[in-house]
């Protein structure tokens, strides 16, 4: 296959984000294959070598651990879940470890759970950690902490985790391996389905069959690798979507899969963050006047543009702004906690206005410093 422009896109990037699904690592009925791990793990290293940063997120600790646990189907309780993922994790990266090796690779495990991502000093410190072992050229292998990871707070999918990390670590292009070669305008196995080379909007996936159905041993399904695409775009990092047996033909530059291209430029880390890694506490809604002074003229939230607020809240905590409709038109962090706030809803702050300490209420509900248009 011939080089194609769009593609010097992945091919040229200088730090990459590759994130494989345990479908690609694993038998069907649980274990690791070490064939496809192993022929994953030589074409990463080459690429290391030749002087790519490369970061690779990989599924696969519970279904390693489904084999030396006597399990022949991906548990559904938690408990379970997290057994099979700490019998899998040690034998995951000692695989890696061994393949890399050969190849003189050291690679350093990266454990994330959410809750890293909600909190802005462990986003921080997450993002030092992957920086460093880059400089030290080490490939940092990251996988969704799964031993501790609650029903209630965790990423869901490795494609978002792989979105999260992209952004964490400044990526030059994404690229997401699974068991389907390509986004198609229906169902792979239908005669009529047409692969979709390029995506350069929403509107050249609108229509398309991108059921949520993963595999048995996996967690996703091409709705989250088009979601996990759409973060990145977002963010001027260009996403290619392809199976692991086209890994090597995709990193070269090659016409396979589909390729999504930046829809919006890279903001800065702190917003990148904001806008995608925190989860939101609660609601503000806005009225119209309001919604158009932070969305077009990007101001600070004051009170007097809020008609009412929902959830419970602390200062500091992310919340989502939302216009009468309901709609999210930005996001932030709030500047009172709920229980304070409400008394100021729809009242100026130059009216003598005070807290119930007494305080006088001078403060925006959300500094436009700590706010980003979504």
């Amino acid at each position: 296959m011939a080089e194609i422009p769009d593609r010097r896109l992945i091919r040229e990037a200088r730090r990459i984000v590759v994130k494989v699904g345990s479908s690609s690592l694993t038998r069907p009925g649980g274990g690791l294959d070490g064939f496809r791990l192993q022929a994953l793990s030589n074409l990463l290293a080459r690429k290391a070598l030749a002087g790519t940063q490369v970061v690779l997120v990989s599924s696969g600790a519970i279904a390693a651990g489904m084999v030396p646990l006597g399990l022949s189907r991906r548990p559904k309780d938690l408990a379970t879940q997290q057994a099979a993922a700490s019998a899998g994790q040690g034998l995951l990266m000692t695989a890696y470890t061994r393949v890399f090796a050969m190849h003189g690779v050291q690679v350093g495990q990266v454990l994330l759970t959410a809750d890293d991502m909600h909190r802005r000093s462990h986003y921080v410190n997450a993002s030092r950690t992957l920086e460093r072992l880059m400089e030290l050229e080490v490939v940092p292998i990251v996988n969704e902490n799964d031993t501790v990871a609650t029903d209630e707070i965790r990423f869901g999918d490795n494609d978002r985790l792989a979105a999260l990390v992209a952004h964490l670590v400044d990526a030059d292009a994404l690229v997401l391996l699974s068991d389907v070669d390509a986004l198609y305008t229906g169902h792979p196995r239908d005669p009529g389905s047409r692969r979709i080379p390029l995506v350069a909007g929403a509107d050249d996936v609108a229509g398309v069959d991108v059921s949520k159905a993963g595999s048995g041993v996996g967690t996703g399904g091409m709705a989250t690798k088009v979601a996990a695409a759409h973060m990145a775009v977002l963010e001027g990092i260009p996403v290619l979507l392809t199976s692991a047996d086209q890994a090597g033909a995709a990193l070269g530059g090659e016409d396979v899969g589909t390729l999504f291209t930046p829809v919006g430029d890279k903001s800065s880390a702190r917003r990148r963050w904001l806008a995608h890694a925190t989860h939101a506490a609660g609601r503000v809604v806005l009225d119209d006047g309001a919604v158009e002074a932070v969305v077009q003229r990007q101001t600070s939230l004051l009170p007097v543009g809020v008609l009412r607020i929902e959830g419970r809240f602390a200062m500091g905590d992310t919340v989502d702004l939302v216009d009468q409709q309901g709609a999210v038109v930005a996001r932030g962090l709030v500047g009172y906690d709920a229980e304070e706030l409400r008394p100021l809803v729809g009242r100026r702050l130059d009216r003598g206005v005070r807290l119930r300490t007494g305080a006088p209420a001078s403060r925006p509900v959300v500094r436009r410093d700590d706010l980003v248009v979504l």
